[in-house]
C-alpha cells in the first residue's frame, strides 16, 4: 500500500521545483527545502528496497533511474555534437553518469539538472554499506556526513573532492530516510524530536543570515545553512506528518494528479529545465520580467504546458522501467476481469452448456489432499507487496531549488 502523504510531499517538491527554476525566488528554498525532502524520500524508499531485495536493489534502483536519462541523451547529445561539443570517451557518462557528463555551452544550462542524478546514482551504491552501519551506529552515522560538511565550510577540509561535498550536504537526508523507514523518527518523543528541530533550524537560520549568497538568502548558496535547515524540516515532516492522506480520495481530480506527477517524476524533472531555458528569451521579446507577476504565471504554466506534451510522449518509459504495464496518462482505473459465476447443482439438475463438471467425492478414508495451489500448511498465501515507484528530484547546481 502506498503512503499518499509521501506521494503528496514529491508532488509538492516537484511543483515547488518548477516554479523556483522559472521565478528564481530565493524565498522558495527556505519555505520548502524541496531538494533535501526527495533525498529523505527516496532514502526511506531505497532503505526498504534493501530490506526486501538485499544488495539486488542496487541493480534494481539504477534500472529504473537511467532509462529516462538515456532518452533524454538520445536527443539532447547528437544536438550537442552537432553544435560544437568534441566527441570523446566522456560522452559515455551520459549512460551512466558517476561524474558530470560533458556539455556544450547551451546543454550546460539546459542539462544542469543531471547533477542530481549524479548525486543519486552516488548514494545508491553506496546505500548497503551505509545500512550496513546505520543499523549497528544509526545516531554516529546520521551524524557523519554534517560533520564531513562542517569541515569543508570550517576550511579543516578545503579540498575535498566534489563527491565528499555532496555527501556532506545531501547524504544526512539520505540516512533520515533510512531512520523514517526504520520508524525511529516517529517513536522519538517530542519532547526529543522538536527541540533537535528548533536547534537546527535556529543554527541552519542563523548561519544562512550572516553569510547571504550571491542570491541573498538562498539555500543553494549556502551549503551548511541548507543541511541544517532542511534537516529540521525533514525531521518534522517525516516524523510527525500523518501516516497516510486518505482525504486526497475526496478530489479525485487533483488525486489522480498527484499520481500522474509521482509515476512521472523523472520525466517531468529531466525535461523542465530545458523549457525553462527556452522561454526565457521571451523576456526581452515581450517584457515578462521577474517583476511582472502575470508574465511570470504565464511562463510557468507554459512550461508545465511542455513538460506535458513531452511527458505524453516518453513518459511511459518510466513504466517500462518499473516492470508496469505503459500507460499515457497515470493513475487510470484498470479493468477488472469478471469472475465466473459460481456452479450450482442439485437433484434432476443438469449441466448446462459449459459449466464444469463437479468432481466425485473421495472415497471414504481416503487422504485429504490440498487443492492445486493452496498452501499445504494452512496458511493464506499473500503475494509480496509491489515495490513502490520512486521519482527524483532534480535542480540545478546554480540554481538549485
Amino acid at each position: 500500500m502506498r503512503n499518499r502523504y509521501l506521494d503528496l510531499l514529491r508532488f509538492l517538491a516537484i511543483v515547488r521545483v518548477v516554479v523556483y527554476h522559472v521565478t528564481g525566488w530565493a524565498t522558495l528554498t527556505l519555505v520548502f527545502p524541496a531538494m533535501s525532502v526527495m533525498f529523505a524520500l527516496a532514502g526511506s524508499l531505497m532503505a526498504a528496497s534493501l530490506h526486501r531485495w538485499g544488495p539486488t536493489a542496487v541493480v534494481r534502483r539504477l534500472r529504473r533511474l537511467l532509462p529516462s536519462l538515456w532518452v533524454v541523451a538520445a536527443v539532447f547529445v547528437p544536438a550537442m555534437l552537432l553544435t560544437g561539443m568534441p566527441l570523446s570517451p566522456k560522452v559515455l557518462l551520459w549512460l551512466f553518469p558517476i561524474a558530470d557528463p560533458p556539455a556544450n555551452d547551451w546543454g550546460a544550462l539546459a542539462l544542469s539538472v543531471i547533477w542530481y542524478l549524479r548525486d543519486y546514482l552516488w548514494f545508491v551504491l553506496a546505500s548497503p554499506v551505509a545500512l550496513w552501519l546505520f543499523r549497528r551506529a544509526p545516531v554516529p552515522t546520521l551524524l557523519a556526513p554534517y560533520a564531513l560538511l562542517a569541515s569543508v565550510e570550517f576550511g579543516l577540509y578545503p579540498t575535498a573532492p566534489v563527491v565528499l561535498r555532496e555527501f556532506g550536504l545531501y547524504f544526512g537526508a539520505w540516512l533520515l530516510g533510512f531512520a523514517h523507514q526504520a520508524g525511529m523518527l516517529r517513536r522519538l518523543a517530542n519532547r526529543v524530536l522538536l527541540p533537535v528541530a528548533l536547534v537546527l533550524a535556529a543554527a541552519g537560520g542563523a548561519w544562512i543570515v550572516t553569510h547571504p549568497g550571491p542570491r541573498g538568502f538562498d539555500l543553494n548558496d549556502n551549503h551548511l545553512g541548507n543541511a541544517l535547515w532542511s534537516a529540521a524540516f525533514v525531521l518534522v515532516l517525516l516524523g510527525r506528518g500523518p501516516s497516510g492522506a486518505a482525504w486526497l480520495g475526496r478530489f479525485p481530480r487533483f488525486d489522480r494528479l498527484v499520481t500522474v506527477f509521482n509515476r512521472r517524476a523523472l520525466t517531468v524533472y529531466l525535461w523542465h529545465m530545458p523549457f525553462v531555458v527556452a522561454l526565457t528569451p521571451l523576456v526581452d521579446v515581450v517584457g515578462w520580467s521577474h517583476q511582472d507577476p502575470v508574465g511570470l504565471a504565464i511562463r510557468v504554466a507554459l512550461v508545465f504546458a511542455l513538460v506535458a506534451v513531452v511527458t505524453a510522449l516518453v513518459g511511459w518509459v518510466e513504466d517500462v522501467a518499473a516492470n508496469r504495464p505503459p500507460e499515457l496518462v497515470p493513475g487510470g482505473r484498470r479493468p477488472v476481469a469478471a469472475r465466473p459465476a459460481p456452479v450450482r447443482s442439485g437433484p434432476g439438475r443438469g449441466l448446462a452448456a459449459g459449466e464444469p463438471v463437479p468432481s466425485s467425492p473421495p472415497p471414504a478414508g481416503a487422504a485429504h489432499l490440498p487443492e492445486p495451489g493452496l498452501p499445504v500448511s494452512g496458511r493464506a498465501a499473500v503475494p509480496a507487496p509491489r515495490e513502490a515507484g520512486e521519482p527524483e528530484t532534480v535542480e540545478l547546481s546554480a540554481g538549485r531549488p
